[in-house]
Parts: C-alpha cells; structure tokens; sequence
C-alpha cells in the first residue's frame, strides 16, 4: 500500500521538474549561495573521510558535486531521490564514487540501510514534510547509520529580517523540540543555526 505522505512532499518538487525542468530550480533552493553554505556546514561538521555517505534526498546531485569540489576523501557516496528527473540529472553529471538510486524513502527506508552508510546527510529534503513524517525519516536513517546522521531544516527561532518572508512550500520547525528529540536518542548532537542568520538550522546526531 503507497504512503499519501510520500507523494505529498514530492509534489513539490514534480511540479518544479514540470514548470523549470530537471535543473536547480526543480530543487526549490532560493539560491547556490544558500545550497552550498548549508553544504559546507555538513561538510565541516562531519569527517567523511573513508566514508560511505548516503545523500537522502539528493535532487541533481549538487551535494555530491560540493563533496568532489571541496576534495573530501569520501569512500562512496549514494545519492537517493524520487524524482526521475533529478536522479537522470545526477547521474549525467559522471561524479566519481558516486552512484545515484531511484527510491522514495519516506513510502519505503529499506534502501538506507541496504547501503550501509556511514553517515546519512539530509540537507532541504525535510523542508516539505510534515514535521512528524520528518522525524520519522531521521529516526530511520539515524537506526540505519554506522556513525550517525546530519540534517537541516528552517528554524522556528528565526532572525526578525526573516520573519515576513514566505517560504512556502516549505515550513518551518519547532527547532527546540527538534533538539530535544535528538537529545533523547544520543548526548552526542551538535547543533547549529549561526550561518544564515537563524534562518536555517543544522543538527548532527551521532552514536555513542
């Protein structure tokens, strides 16, 4: 049986791929500055080195493209989406140690865990969740990680020049309540919400 959940949060980004076509704008992103900075926050959290790191949600690939850019000594990296468009765009960009599967992860994780990653990245993925589908997401690619797992969302306890704006079809977050639900599965989290003036936020959640 499908999960409604699952389509409702692709729809978005089909309906991109329809108006814009399989490029960046289909990744509803506001800009490549704002993409790469919440990139470069992983990428500096986390030591991906020897790694294999599971991109869910990877849209055209540009967290893979920031990886090779950026010199990171990753093992292998899995980039999941699903979007046909996207993973098409991804895999035509020929990125070394990287490979790029067709799959809906919130109707099905099995594939996380088929890959045996490392560490999960989820960076915008969430952003058209509802927040309960969201955590189920983390939940399963944290349970699937080796070391643990890293995601971004938009903070609630924003900045005052953010507030008027409309990010729709995203949402935002209850950011405290995120952290505390990450605090109650390891005491090791860090978190972080400084690099785009609290518009943003990044938490990692490793295991003990």
């Amino acid at each position: 049986m499908e999960n409604p959940c699952g389509e409702r949060f692709l729809k978005p980004y089909r309906d991109a791929v329809e108006r814009l076509g399989a490029g960046f704008g289909a990744t509803l992103w506001s800009s490549r500055e704002g993409q790469q900075l919440r990139f470069d926050v992983m990428i500096d959290l986390a030591d991906f080195t020897d790694c294999t790191i599971l991109d869910a949600g990877c849209g055209a690939g540009d967290f893979a493209q920031r990886l090779v850019d950026r010199e990171v000594k990753f093992a292998n990296y899995v980039g999941v989406d699903g979007v046909q468009e996207l993973i098409h765009c991804a895999r035509f960009r020929q990125l070394p140690c990287c490979e790029f599967v067709l799959a809906d992860l919130v109707r099905d994780a099995s594939t996380i865990a088929a890959r045996n990653p490392d560490y999960v990245c989820i960076s915008g993925t969430l952003n058209t969740m509802d927040e309960s589908v969201a955590r189920q997401l983390v939940q399963s690619c944290f349970e699937s990680a080796a070391q643990g797992v890293l995601f971004n969302f938009l903070s609630d306890r924003t900045h005052a020049k953010w507030e008027a704006r409309d990010v729709s079809p995203a949402r935002r977050f209850n950011t405290l309540q995120w952290f505390d639900w990450a605090l109650e599965r390891t005491s090791l989290v860090v978190f972080t919400q400084d690099y785009l003036d609290g518009h943003d936020a990044t938490i990692m959640m490793r295991h003990e």
